[in-house]
């Protein structure tokens, strides 16, 4: 059976990737390992993700426990995991698999990027809307992680922001805020990084597409299947 095909109102700004020079993010992402991709959502592809993700809301479910093989760290959050969005939203997956995409991600963090093997990982739901909720200190299975933003927090201090670290250099550490329709890649088996804690009122909004890249290894924990099956 052919691959969903994505309507066109939920394409990814693909020409905005294309005009950014790859020789000056390959060495950003390969020192940092964090490359913003800022409005990668335009407005009308913004509107028709989040049609897409309020019918995911309706299958999402809560977590609150703390991830023991992740040091345990805290999870308070909603989820939905691959396979339930591959089934009720096929445009998201069609997106994740978009041939264009993986190209151009590519040749931005000069890695070949390949789908992740794991049906439940490739692409998932993250959403913190209570107060307090966080997605604690990790690392991520597959090397590559492309979040795209549904929603933000309105707070400038603290509030929701990806706060990462250099595993090569401890005690360093970067933190980034993203509106609704930006993006970013994270080297996400390399640096850990978690999410800081939501205030009262505001919401962090998320879909995360993990990827594997040629020569990479795959690191195996059980993290991605107790907090998305």
């Amino acid at each position: 059976m052919a691959e969903p095909v994505a309507p066109r109102s939920v394409e990814f700004d693909l020409d905005r990737l294309a005009s950014i020079d790859a020789h000056a993010t390959v060495s950003l992402f390969e020192h940092a390992g964090y490359l913003p991709l800022p409005g990668l959502l335009p407005p009308p592809a913004l509107e028709a993700m989040r049609a897409e993700v309020g019918r995911l809301l309706d299958h999402a479910k809560r977590r609150d426990f703390d991830m023991t093989c992740m040091g345990g760290t805290p999870r308070h959050m909603t989820t939905l995991g691959g396979l339930e969005i591959a089934s009720t939203a096929p445009a998201v997956a069609s997106l994740y698999r978009d041939d264009a995409l993986l190209s151009a991600l590519g040749r931005l963090v000069g890695m070949e990027l390949r789908l992740a093997d794991d049906p439940v990982e490739r692409h998932v739901l993250n959403v913190l809307h209570r107060p307090g909720d966080t997605h604690g200190l990790h690392t991520d299975d597959y090397p590559i992680a492309l979040v795209l933003f549904i929603e933000s927090p309105r707070c400038e201090t603290g509030c929701g922001h990806l706060e990462f670290f250099d595993a090569c250099r401890p005690g360093e550490r970067a933190t980034k805020m993203h509106p609704p329709g930006d993006a970013y890649v994270l080297r996400a088996d390399r640096f850990p990084h978690r999410v800081q804690p939501i205030h009262d009122g505001c919401q962090r909004t998320v879909l995360n597409f993990a990827y594997g890249a040629a020569g990479v290894p795959v690191s195996a924990s059980p993290s991605a299947s107790i907090l998305y099956a």
